[in-house]
């Protein structure tokens, strides 16, 4: 089925039945990307009594209780429930169902090769997605497709699909990164790293409070007007996914929760 779109008064047109999903799949039990080595993702048959929710055991069923954690297991979205004292869900903040988006790939570069800043302190082996190296991808861009930025970085293969983040410590946004980031009115960062913050930062979330407009040090955040911006973690976007104008479609569940395990489909514009 083909869906026409009308943007600015522009008219768009993609083909619903050729997504392209990049999330990574989770596998339960199996291989999977991991950070801070929390627990893997598991499954197993529940059972009590005589009743065994197995078919392969001879159940009647396959029955399965399942255990994760969604911001170290795998692709996941978030809101700013995850920084705020006040329960806000992501079920209740991400509203769109076809999001504007530009999918760019970056090389980020060591950050003491930069002027740009983080909170805390850089150290020596921090790498660093920049400013410079965003206005560099989309100074040009189509902003009307700055609603959704994807952001593939190099290398890329797809060892992000189960890699141990702990042997690998990923790059990171720059505080200028993330204010640049902002000033283009972008809502949903989709990235193929676990967090838009170092993965040990004296648990500041620099980046985070940047994009949901939550002051540094701050853990308030209003139940009844707050950021409805999200950030969608731990995609993988394949080599042959050119960069470009794409309308996104992140699927969750209706998880009561700051974040939950999500599917991002991406369909190309023409």
């Amino acid at each position: 089925m083909k869906m026409k779109f009308e943007l600015k008064k522009r008219e768009y047109n993609c083909d619903t039945v050729k997504p392209t999903d990049i999330s990574i799949p989770l596998l339960f039990n199996e291989e999977q990307p991991n950070t801070y080595n929390v627990n893997k993702a598991t499954s197993k048959a529940y059972s009590t009594g005589d009743f065994i929710g197995d078919t392969r055991l001879g159940g009647g069923c396959n029955f399965e209780e399942y255990r994760l954690i969604p911001h170290c297991n795998g692709t996941h979205t978030e809101c700013v429930g995850h920084i705020s004292l006040e329960r806000i869900s992501v079920s209740m903040t991400l509203k769109e169902s076809f999001i504007p988006s530009t999918l760019i790939t970056v090389n980020p570069e060591r950050a003491f090769d930069t002027n740009d800043i983080y909170i805390p302190e850089k150290s020596e082996d921090d790498m660093m997605i920049t400013k410079v190296i965003l206005q560099e991808k989309l100074e040009f861009a189509d902003r009307d497709f700055f609603e959704g930025l994807i952001i593939r970085t190099l290398p890329n293969d797809d060892s992000k699909k189960y890699r141990k983040y702990m042997d690998y410590l990923p790059p990171f946004f720059s505080i200028d990164a993330m204010e640049y980031i902002r000033k283009l009115n972008v809502k949903h960062i989709l990235i193929d790293i676990p967090s838009v913050d170092r993965t040990f930062d004296d648990g500041k979330l620099s980046a985070h409070h940047i994009f949901w407009g939550i002051p540094m040090g701050s853990r308030e955040a209003d139940v009844n007007n707050h950021s409805l911006n999200t950030i969608t973690e731990m995609i993988y976007v394949p080599d042959e996914i050119e960069d470009g104008i794409y309308f996104t479609n992140i699927q969750i569940p209706n998880f009561v929760s700051d974040a939950a395990p999500s599917r991002v489909f991406i369909y190309k514009v023409s």
